[in-house]
């Protein structure tokens, strides 16, 4: 039986709104949460991108019971894995164990920002396996001295240090990002119905839990969460590699120009009718994932909670 988490969208909402959320999550009865971590939203129309890791650390004085993972830090080009690893240990330790890190090999709208180059996703890949190399050697508590094919660190120690380690969840679009997460994650992540990925992950030994990220809009009619889904998130409906190559949120505006309405909301729960809702999350159900996380788009939180006490939790509960 899947469990429920809700994704906070870092993308959307101001860094009190995102705790906020959080705190709402957890009350409502979600088991865990998903937090995003961007340097830029995806358009302009979206409008915030906060420092996840300050973020973080309210969401763990503010709740009690919930798990957090980021979705996903990529701990590769602009973030060097010694400070990712320093980071996620004081979560961890301020989350009291509940604290998850996710992590993927990013898109060129988060990473280029010092100019560097943008490499190919096999040499990502590459880089993401001696990141997490890099982060679980600091978590050990020991001096390390790595000098790798991308990453060197030299003679550092992390002190703040939780008892119960950090858990290192993987994303995976594709066949080997996948079995990369098998091989060295402890779950793996994905934000589409990838049945074909799960299995591969399993098949190829993943052990961990497989989670799944999965938007919706709830609101009182259709036409009013169409039009809500297009002004925010056209950039969805961008097929093949552009989300992981485009550099600025003023690229994805101008592709994201293409698509219509009914192409920004095909596949995707909107509305008021929550028979759409559980078909939507049910595919994903079905994909084989364990933990599905709900990401309400728009500025409506209020109104989601309310549909998600009074229809949907109870609509969802033989998932």
């Amino acid at each position: 039986m899947a469990t429920f988490g809700y994704f906070l969208s870092s993308e959307e909402h101001l860094p009190f709104g995102l705790v906020d959320q959080a705190v709402r999550a957890e009350e409502a009865g979600f088991e865990a949460l998903w937090i995003s971590d961007h340097y830029h939203p995806w358009n302009d129309e979206q409008g915030q991108s906060p420092f996840v890791w300050s973020v973080l650390g309210a969401i763990a004085e503010r709740t009690e019971r919930v798990r957090c993972y980021t979705a996903v830090t990529a701990p590769t080009v602009r973030i060097h894995p010694a400070v990712i690893a320093q980071a996620a240990a004081t979560v961890q330790v301020m989350f009291g164990g509940r604290f998850g890190l996710g992590v993927g090999s990013g898109e060129a709208l988060n990473e280029h920002i010092f100019g560097d180059a943008w490499p190919t996703a096999d040499i990502r890949i590459e880089m993401l396996e001696e990141a997490v190399e890099v982060m679980r050697a600091l978590w050990s508590g020991e001096v390390v001295r790595h000098r790798g094919r991308h990453y060197t660190v030299d003679t550092a120690q992390i002190y703040t240090l939780p008892e119960q380690g950090v858990p290192v969840l993987m994303s995976g679009f594709g066949p080997k990002a996948t079995e990369l997460a098998a091989r060295i994650g402890d779950g793996y992540m994905n934000v589409a119905p990838a049945v074909e990925l799960v299995e591969l992950y399993r098949s190829s030994g993943g052990k961990g839990p497989t989670q799944a990220g999965v938007k919706v809009c709830w609101a009182p009619t259709k036409d009013e969460a169409k039009k809500t889904v297009h002004r925010l998130w056209p950039n969805q409906a961008i097929p093949g590699e552009a989300a992981q190559v485009l550099p600025s949120p003023k690229h994805f505006m101008q592709v994201s120009e293409l698509v219509t309405p009914e192409a920004a909301v095909e596949g995707l729960a909107h509305g008021p009718d929550v028979v759409d809702f559980v078909k939507s999350i049910k595919e994903y159900a079905d994909a084989g994932f364990d933990e599905l996380y709900i990401s309400q788009i728009g500025p409506d939180q209020d109104g989601f909670f309310r549909f998600w006490d009074s229809e949907l939790r109870d609509a969802l509960k033989d998932l």
